[in-house]
Formats: C-alpha cells, sequence, structure tokens
C-alpha cells in the first residue's frame, strides 16, 4: 500500500477494507463478495476523484512531497538510455543532491542535470535530502558548458525544498553558485528544458529552472520560498504554513495563470505517486515536442528566446498596449 497523506485518510479507510475483502476472496472461504468489492472500488474512486479535484495549495504541497513521487533517478531509468553520470565541480567535490550527464533521450543525444532526493533513509541521507551545496550547482555550470560545447541540448529535472543553508555551504559561496548557475542557464546558446517533478523551491530550483520551456507536473509547486519557511518570517510561526501556501500562489494553475510556466502534465487521479510510470512517460513525450520546437532555431535565437521569456514575466502592459 501507499503511504497516505493525512487528507487521504477516508480514502485510506475505503481502500483498507477493499485489501481485506479481496484477501478473504483469495482465501476460498466460499462466501461471494464480489458485488461488495465492486461497490466498495466504485466509493473509493469517486472520493479519490472528490478528493483531488479541490485540492488546497497546502495539500498540493503534500501531494509534491510524497515519498513514493517519482525522482530524478526513476526518469532517467525509464526516459534516458546509456546514461553516463559526470561527477564533481571540479573546484571542490562531489554533490550527490544534484545528479548529471549524458544520455539518449528519444534516440537524441542530451545532457540531463537534476535533483534527487532518495527514498530511504540510507539515500535521503546520501543525496542531502535533494538540498544541493555549493559544489552541485557549479557541478551543474560545468555540464551546461560540456553541453554547449558539443552543442547538445539540455534537460533539467528540478524536486528540491531550496539549497542547502547550512554553515559551510554558505562557506563555500552557494548564493554565488546559484548565481553562476542561473547566469548560465540564461546563457546557454543550446536548448534548455525544465520540468518541476515535485518541489521547485527558491534559487535552489531557479538555478536549474531558467529555461527555454518550463513545465510542471499538475500537483508540483514553484515557490520563492517553502510554505513553512515564509509563515515563519510572516507570522513568525509555522504553524501558518497552510496560509502561506494559499497566499504565495505556489501551485502549477497559479503560475500558468500568471504565465510564468509554459504547461502543466496532468498527473493520474491520486497523484503521480499512484502511476508514477505513466507519469514519467508523459513528462517525456512532452519535452520531446518541446526540443523539437529548437531544432531550427539559431544558437543566437534560441538565448534570446529565454532571454526574452524571463524579461516578459510580471512585465506590465498599459491598457489599449
Amino acid at each position: 500500500m501507499q503511504p497516505y497523506l493525512d487528507f487521504e485518510k477516508p480514502i485510506a479507510e475505503l481502500e483498507g477494507k477493499l485489501i481485506e475483502l479481496k484477501r478473504l476472496a483469495s482465501d476460498d472461504s466460499g462466501v461471494d463478495i464480489a458485488e461488495e468489492v465492486t461497490r466498495l472500488e466504485t466509493k473509493a474512486a469517486g472520493l479519490l476523484r472528490e478528493t483531488y479535484a479541490k485540492l488546497t495549495p497546502w495539500q498540493k504541497t503534500l501531494v509534491a512531497r510524497h515519498p513514493n513521487r517519482p525522482h530524478f533517478t526513476d526518469y532517467v531509468r525509464i526516459l534516458i538510455e546509456d546514461f553516463t553520470p559526470l561527477a564533481g565541480d571540479r573546484a571542490y567535490g562531489e554533490d550527490h543532491a544534484i545528479i548529471g550527464g549524458l544520455g539518449r533521450f528519444h534516440g537524441r543525444s542530451v545532457f540531463v542535470i537534476g535533483h534527487e532526493k532518495g527514498n530511504d533513509t540510507k539515500t535521503r541521507l546520501k543525496h542531502n535530502f535533494g538540498m544541493a551545496q555549493p559544489e552541485g550547482y557549479r557541478k551543474a555550470v560545468r555540464l551546461m558548458s560540456l553541453a554547449e560545447r558539443f552543442r547538445l541540448p539540455v534537460i533539467t529535472l528540478v524536486d528540491t525544498a531550496g539549497a542547502y543553508p547550512g554553515l559551510a555551504s554558505e562557506e563555500r559561496g552557494v548564493a554565488e553558485a546559484i548565481a553562476r548557475s542561473t547566469e548560465k542557464c540564461l546563457t546557454l546558446t543550446v536548448p534548455l528544458i525544465s520540468l518541476i517533478i515535485g518541489e521547485g523551491g527558491s534559487g535552489g530550483a531557479v538555478a536549474l529552472a531558467t529555461a527555454n520551456r518550463v513545465f510542471m507536473l499538475e500537483h508540483s509547486t514553484y515557490s520563492v520560498i517553502s510554505p513553512e519557511g515564509c509563515a515563519s518570517i510572516l507570522w513568525h510561526s509555522s504553524e501558518k504554513a497552510q496560509d502561506a501556501a494559499a497566499a504565495m500562489k505556489m501551485t502549477a494553475q497559479d503560475l500558468l495563470g500568471l504565465k510564468v510556466i509554459d504547461a502543466i502534465i496532468p498527473e493520474p487521479l491520486g497523484g503521480a505517486h499512484r502511476e508514477p510510470e505513466s507519469v514519467v512517460r508523459a513528462a517525456g513525450a512532452v519535452i520531446e515536442n518541446a526540443l523539437g520546437e529548437f531544432d531550427t532555431m539559431t544558437p543566437d535565437e534560441i538565448r534570446r528566446q529565454r532571454r526574452e521569456k524571463f524579461l516578459a514575466i510580471g512585465r506590465m502592459v498599459p491598457p489599449g498596449g
């Protein structure tokens, strides 16, 4: 069974009863429970549909953080052939919170870079929960420079609560590293396609998502700070996180309306964690179409398009202008 979120408790109860009934049916008890199973399946599906049709921004945040949501390594496993990871920033060391390398995507050679959170205690500690330190962003810059040298497109997969704010990270210049990575994204002369697959938090996300095309999964989030961090600053209490999530306009639907992102990739009913492979393949199809848009564009046109895209965000147009 999938881990259930707090707001999914009624769904968990129904699906738990379904599992028990199906177990009884498989025990050859002689009791015909097919009708009851069908009734409960219909009720559970209806409740799931009703719940996910009216998720609040805070509930979407919880879905974006679901531990079974597909991560960077899942996307690489399903979409990228012959993936060869490239490690280190050639200055300090290796950061496992950001993984990057070379591979083939739908027959096209590409560089893939993204955050990895890990999926159990051991791997979460190894990848520092997807919170990169300076060397992670310097590694990203190095790989984007390689992609530019070999004229290969770049795909970035974003899933982080933010860059790591620890003392050592600050001492090694994490703010400067994020700025350099963002600058590199903006000046690249090869196509850069970014997908927010879970959390897109703060500059740690922007450093990989300043792209020609930015897509979000339906229940992912993208914001300047986490709801808890925002609540701690504004109300001096993280308990106001739900209010902060609503005020920050951090959902994919809000950001599409604000023209911060280009499109939303639908998720299966109940979230990406219920059908991870179908979500990954749907994302792959969107990325492939986006890359195709730049096949006939010159390097200068690719860079200009990206620059104009970000300059247009938040631009006020006078009435009749």
